[in-house]
């Protein structure tokens, strides 16, 4: 491997380019692979263009004019007897005007579009033929993801050194049964310089043998990431909690309702992972409504009953606010105290916070990622439980292991109202143990959701006034295209005043994330004890709100909402025994994609199914999160599309930490460089 700067060619200016693509060596560039690939290698006669196809054209220069217009242009018309192209160039520099003069003979490749001299080319690529130029290439051109500055020969050019020059060092990492019959050089030669005869539906779709020789390396590299973090943790001790008898029951006996089968099976679960002395590290899914936060109160049961303090973090404040009024409610009867600590906190409500924790007076900590922060100490902290895991980086979550006594580490429980589908859950989630609460409470009716115009909007808003007059409880979700709290908050204030002034009569509410968590609560409060009929909000509310009486959603503009947050506000209703409903309003025209998921959101309320689909449509960046995404970071592999090589590329990973461990730790320089490093055990 050698630095960029050591190939022909690269200069400071190219190097900094090449940095924009996180090129800084040559092994970088040999897996810069191509997005697309065009075929260059047959002269194709100009009476069988067709317009919107790319081509490579010779023939003759018949005339060269500088046409008037706004925009100062450079017309070439070229002929080789069959028929004519204009090619215009509006960037004019000394080598098109060198290359393109009367008679010259020239070899182009570019795009054929309808202009004002007929068919033309824009800035099409251009080679002046002479007695030395060589015949067209035997193999496709690739395209490479680019960045503005670097153009395609350039990058072309870089790959191919690197290609002759410097590949013959990459070292195979995976036993040969596993390569797909292609060594790495082999493949990475392939996939750069396919011969004119390759499968182009295969190379463009990825699926590839080639390719999939890479990205199975790839997929087993992250497998490998995720068992050596798990392994890691593992070999540090953890606190060993019997079941809890007394804080369970009196827990279980305050409840108006009887845990679920599901809910049962998970909490038993996870009272044998506590048992343990290896820290727990166990994800458990749940969908809208499912009772995940009763089962984090039965976990926390086990540790809190063997005087061991238990911290909660959510990554809003909206959401860890209800967490601890929760909390507060179920522990506070039983003698324990419930301490509350966010990032708003100052002054001596923060110095008083930190404190209970650190002499152990505060057993439960409900807080959000304040509770990461280095000045935040524990007298005694034996189980972490994390609310949506997807808002926070997969690391993020090992900093708690530092706050444990002793050199302990917590046990970990991670919560997700997400429904994660399996694929990424073996990705992303690969260190943990997943459980799956399965079935909803029982009362809990369907919803009924309907799609609607937005030029329907004036009827929805009767129909609301009109139920809301009638008794029902309803929520009015604004959403905007930038995804800014400022302006949500805007649009959300616009909306409030709007409705109120048109409905006078009704008794109506406003959240959104500009304003102060004690407003938020006291409004949410309002409407949770039924003194508003309707709350106009933002985003907000998506997670951990809970009203069982509110039965109606209306989402505005709800084609710019992915499928899993759209599923997520539904849950909002449909939490007690009425008929519950929700409208997406939407704007025409709808793309592919908003009809898509407009008419998924119509025909199913199963969260898992939503996820797939989720996946299909997205991608797994959005759906993880940003943070979350920077930390998987795949070049090659897209998981939507290589799942199938998932199980296969988890036992490899297995066979090769078990047998080979310094091809694990090559694994990860080549594909994860950036990746935290963790002993090998």
């Amino acid at each position: 491997m050698a630095a960029v700067h050591q190939l022909q060619g690269v200069g400071n200016a190219a190097a900094a380019l090449l940095e924009k693509l996180n090129i800084f060596n040559t092994d970088d560039l040999l897996f810069h692979l191509p997005r697309d690939y065009e075929d260059r290698s047959t002269i194709i006669p100009m009476n069988q263009l067709t317009v919107g196809r790319s081509y490579l054209l010779e023939g003759i220069v018949k005339s060269v004019d500088f046409p008037p217009g706004k925009r100062k242009s450079m017309a070439v018309l070229l002929d080789d007897d069959t028929g004519k192209v204009t090619l215009r160039f509006y960037h004019i520099y000394k080598g098109i005007t060198d290359r393109a003069k009367m008679g010259a003979r020239l070899r182009i490749f570019g795009e054929v579009r309808v202009g004002a001299r007929g068919l033309e080319m824009y800035h099409p690529e251009l080679q002046l033929i002479t007695e030395h130029t060589p015949l067209p290439q035997t193999q496709l051109t690739a395209i490479y993801p680019a960045t503005d500055g670097l153009t395609q020969p350039k990058l072309r050019e870089y790959v191919k050194q690197a290609l002759e020059n410097h590949s013959d060092h990459l070292p195979e990492l995976l036993p040969q049964k596993l390569t797909n019959g292609y060594a790495l050089k082999q493949a990475l030669d392939y996939i750069h310089h396919p011969p004119v005869n390759a499968n182009m539906l295969q190379l463009t779709q990825g699926s590839h043998p080639a390719q999939q020789r890479l990205i199975f390396e790839e997929l087993v590299a992250h497998q490998v990431s995720l068992l050596t973090r798990r392994a890691y943790i593992q070999q540090i001790e953890a606190p060993s909690f019997s079941p809890s008898k007394t804080f369970t029951k009196a827990l279980l006996s305050s409840l108006p309702f009887e845990m679920t089968g599901a809910q049962k099976r998970v909490s038993k679960e996870i009272a044998k992972d506590l048992k343990q002395n290896k820290p727990m590290l166990r994800l458990v899914q749940g969908d809208v409504g499912a009772g995940k936060t009763l089962v984090a109160g039965v976990a926390a049961c086990h540790a809190l009953e063997e005087g061991w303090q238990v911290a909660l973090m959510a990554p809003t404040e909206i959401l860890a606010e209800q967490h601890y009024l929760n909390f507060k409610k179920w522990f506070e009867p039983l003698g324990l105290t419930v301490s509350w600590l966010s990032g708003k906190q100052k002054g001596k409500a923060r110095a008083a916070a930190e404190l209970s924790i650190l002499d152990g007076s505060a057993n439960l900590v409900v807080g959000t990622h304040a509770l990461f922060q280095d000045n935040v100490a524990f007298a005694k902290l034996g189980l972490v439980i994390i609310d949506e895991q997807h808002r926070f980086g997969v690391d993020q979550r090992l900093a708690l292991r530092n706050k444990g006594l002793n050199g302990m580490t917590p046990h970990q429980l991670v919560m997700t109202a997400t429904p994660i589908p399996r694929t990424l859950a073996m990705s992303a989630y690969g260190d943990l143990d997943t459980s799956v609460i399965d079935e909803l409470p029982p009362g809990r009716t369907p919803i009924q959701t309907v799609t609607i115009p937005l030029d329907r909007r004036e009827e929805v808003l009767q129909r609301i006034a009109t139920n809301c007059a009638e008794g029902k409880q309803a929520y009015w979700v604004c959403t905007l295209v930038e995804q800014s709290e400022t302006l949500d908050a805007q649009a959300a204030e616009a909306t409030f005043t709007e409705i109120k002034e048109r409905f006078p009569e009704l008794n109506i509410g406003l959240v959104h994330g500009k304003m102060k968590a004690d407003e938020k609560q006291a409004v949410m409060q309002q409407f949770k004890d039924n003194e508003l009929q309707l709350l106009i909000a933002t985003t907000v509310i998506e997670v951990g709100v809970d009203v069982p009486n509110a039965s109606i959603m209306v989402i505005e503009n709800a084609e710019r909402l992915g499928l899993s947050q759209l599923h997520q506000l539904r849950g909002r209703v449909g939490r007690g025994a009425k008929a519950s409903f929700c409208a997406l309003l939407y704007k025409n025209p709808l793309s592919q994609n908003g009809q898509e998921r407009l008419r998924i959101m119509r025909e199913t309320n199963d969260g898992f199914m939503i996820a797939e689909k989720d996946l299909e449509i997205r991608g797994p960046g959005e759906l993880l999160g940003t943070k979350q995404t920077g930390d998987m970071g795949f070049r090659v592999a897209k998981l939507e599309r290589d799942d199938h090589l998932l199980n296969q590329a988890h036992y490899a990973a297995q066979q090769i930490l078990k047998e080979h461990p310094k091809n694990a730790e090559a694994l990860l320089k080549r594909w994860l460089p950036e990746a935290p490093r963790y002993a090998y055990v």
